[in-house]
């Protein structure tokens, strides 16, 4: 209990110290989830409308598979990645493995279904509500897709947070892709396993404390933001 007890406390003095390593770590993971997060919400809200609202044959499989990646094994998907940047792999030139750009490439795969799955459901169920009106007006496919992502918008924040949630906790693709160097590619996640193995609690229970509060801070916020614009726009 002794041991547990000086480990939370020499992780309250990282913190309350701003260790430069701590701050390193938490800027890089910062930047990898953020970025992967902005991707595939570019990538994710018009694939999720556009299956949303459009008729084709094989949209249902589509739906079917789409939600089924939303389960997507991490660590496959960093195999995958790094198959892909590889120097035997098709992106192998670029030379990325084992950078924070190829860390954002995994996490933007595993967070893109999640993202789009959530955005055709919600787009789909104020279609089903809204098609007359809409239909009426002459919007149709990509018009009446990207007038019901904006319509929603406030309420597709949901599907952003999933998102989120999932790139904050990932450690499976991003040590495969990244590598967990030290001052390169270490982010949260991938040194608080690395430390509790090697038994460095204060470290790994310091970045605990600031991975959970920031998840926390960007969901309150989030939430804030969605119940303010609700009010003021209805």
């Amino acid at each position: 209990m002794d041991v547990i007890s000086e480990a939370f406390s020499q992780a309250i003095r990282l913190i309350g110290t701003l260790d430069d390593k701590l701050i390193e770590i938490v800027a890089l993971s910062l930047r990898v989830s953020l970025s992967a997060v902005a991707i595939a919400t570019i990538l994710g809200l018009p694939v999720g409308a556009g299956l949303a609202v459009a008729k084709f044959p094989g949209r249902q499989t589509l739906v079917v598979m789409l939600n089924a990646l939303m389960g997507l094994p991490p660590v496959v998907v960093g195999l995958l990645v790094y198959l892909l940047l590889s120097r035997a792999g098709p992106l192998g030139p670029f030379g990325i493995l084992f950078t924070p750009e190829a860390m954002i490439m995994a996490q933007t795969v595993l967070i893109f279904p999640i993202i789009a799955a959530l955005t055709r459901q919600a787009v789909e169920d104020a279609w089903n509500e809204y098609r007359e009106q809409l239909t009426s007006l002459g919007a149709r496919g990509w018009t009446a897709a990207l007038t019901l992502v904006w319509d929603i918008r406030f309420s597709l924040i949901t599907a952003v947070l999933a998102g989120l949630g999932r790139a904050a906790a990932e450690v499976g693709a991003v040590i495969i892709v990244g590598g967990n160097i030290d001052g390169v590619t270490r982010v949260m996640t991938t040194t608080i396993a690395l430390e509790t193995s090697k038994g460095d609690l204060p470290l790994a229970l310091s970045l605990g404390m600031i991975l959970v509060t920031l998840v926390l801070l960007l969901n309150a916020a989030a939430q804030s933001l969605k119940q303010l614009a609700e009010r003021r726009y209805g």
